[in-house]
């Protein structure tokens, strides 16, 4: 298994720092509105690397915070008229449904920033003891020029960063590089005790402080966006291994970043769009599969072309889960003949080039391309002339669902919908009228199905039915 480490800029065989267990953070959202559609990359793409760790057999301790005390928070409550923490609230629950309906699992922990004050002080604290960081007038800033590594990570020399910074006049700060990890409270704003006076973390201290207190002083993994390289995980490591003296992270993975029909998201531009909106447009799933479809590293356009080609792929990947499932009910046919076998024993190869896309860098787009691969030769084998045995289709779903669960594809509930007992009357009425050999009644029934939505199809098996799409 390897991976872009960004780090080092090259693809390494991952090591786990312990044998069989996987430590992976990642960055959560600052919680004042809903997440957008750039959000959702890292939230499921590393979603799907903690499945594809546990698929391999490790056991991944899995952690994403919440920002829940930050400017933008403090700018909504006065815009609405509640508390910081009343908002925070709102969005981690608005979260949660966005992020559950894109099929992502909840991490194993989501600490908050403003649960960590503590840890977080303790931090501040060991780093002025040791001199990487000042306090002046109630601020704390990290003192960048005392940690020789600093820039390493977005491969920037000091000086380049030197050059291209931007003094803030309201701040005394003894370079332009330090950053902030406390703020003296400002009225109205949340804030709590500290050594400095009543403040509030900066942004950069809450992730080094609980990667430390839910994975140790040294993870496995740490990923994010490509805009968190710099600063935020510039400023993580600065902080992390001053404060600790070891390393902090052995691999970065990072995605690319999304656009919206070839153009940089932005409200101002009027291409901003939330996931909720999205999901309405497309549905959930088929913001997942979209994602999936493209390398993670690589950029991705976002557009309606695209999430339709999304929406299809995923509707035949659907329509197959779903013909195994009827077949491997309805079959009268219990055994595999041996040419099924042949097939079910070639399963192997498809297992092994899924395998061998996702151990190298992570590759879903082509672990998908595998999967449809495998889908067409299922099609074949189980169209109506083949006379598909049960026992091949129940091995055949067992199998595709394996490779699909990874991606944590398929969650949708396509085909698992209950169809109402009107319904069912109705097609049990069809039946018998079938049997009549009356077939303008039969015709009718069928009609009158149809206009509530449901499509019927007579197999040998018997009739199946589906919604329409």
């Amino acid at each position: 298994m390897r991976f872009y480490n960004s780090l080092t800029r090259e693809k390494e065989e991952f090591i786990p720092i312990e044998n069989g267990r996987v430590r992976m953070y990642a960055c959560g959202p600052t919680v004042y509105n809903f997440i957008h559609i750039g959000n959702a990359r890292p939230i499921i793409m590393f979603d799907v690397l903690r499945r594809y760790f546990e698929y391999r057999g490790y056991k991944v301790t899995f952690v994403q915070n919440f920002t829940d005390v930050d400017d933008k928070i403090i700018n909504r409550a006065r815009e609405e008229g509640v508390s910081s923490s009343e908002v925070a609230e709102k969005y981690i629950a608005e979260y949660f449904k966005d992020a559950r309906g894109l099929g992502v699992r909840d991490a194993d922990f989501h600490p908050k920033a403003t649960e960590n004050i503590s840890e977080i002080i303790e931090i501040v604290k060991s780093l002025i003891e040791k001199g990487f960081a000042y306090e002046n007038g109630g601020d704390v800033y990290y003192r960048t020029a005392k940690f020789e590594n600093y820039g390493h990570l977005s491969h920037q020399p000091m000086d380049e960063l030197m050059a291209g910074a931007r003094i803030d006049v309201t701040e005394v700060k003894e370079s332009p590089m330090d950053f902030a990890l406390w703020k003296a409270a400002k009225p109205g704003e949340p804030a709590w005790d500290s050594p400095w006076g009543r403040g509030r973390p900066g942004w950069h201290i809450e992730c080094s402080a609980m990667s430390v207190r839910y994975l140790g002083k040294t993870i496995d993994i740490h990923c994010g966006g490509q805009d968190l390289i710099f600063p935020h995980h510039e400023n993580e490591i600065a902080q992390s291994e001053a404060a600790n003296g070891c390393k902090f992270v052995n691999y970065w993975l990072h995605n690319g970043f999304i656009s919206i029909d070839n153009r940089k998201m932005s409200k101002s531009l009027g291409n901003f769009f939330t996931v909720r909106e999205a999901a309405e447009a497309y549905g959930y799933e088929t913001i997942r599969m979209f994602m999936l479809m493209a390398h993670y590293r690589s950029p991705l356009n976002y557009s309606g072309e695209a999430l339709m080609h999304a929406k299809a792929a995923l509707e035949r990947l659907s329509t197959a889960v779903d013909n195994l499932k009827f077949l491997s009910e309805n079959s009268d046919i219990p055994e595999m003949n041996g040419k099924e076998k042949e097939t079910v024993s070639g399963f192997a190869k498809y297992r092994e080039r899924f395998v061998e896309a996702m151990d190298d860098d992570f590759n879903t787009a082509d672990a998908v391309s595998v999967i449809f691969e495998l889908v067409r030769e299922l099609n074949s084998a189980t169209s109506a002339e083949m006379k598909p045995s049960k026992a091949f289709s129940k091995a055949a779903l067992d199998f595709l669902m394996e490779l699909v669960g990874v991606l944590g594809l398929i969650y949708g509930g396509s085909g698992e919908k209950d169809i109402s007992k009107e319904v069912e009357a109705l097609i049990e009425a069809r039946q018998a009228a079938r049997k009549a050999k009356n077939w303008a009644e039969a015709d009718r029934i069928r009609d009158e199905i149809k206009a509530m939505g449901i499509v019927l199809e007579d197999t040998p098996q018997g009739v199946r039915w589906s919604f329409a799409k």
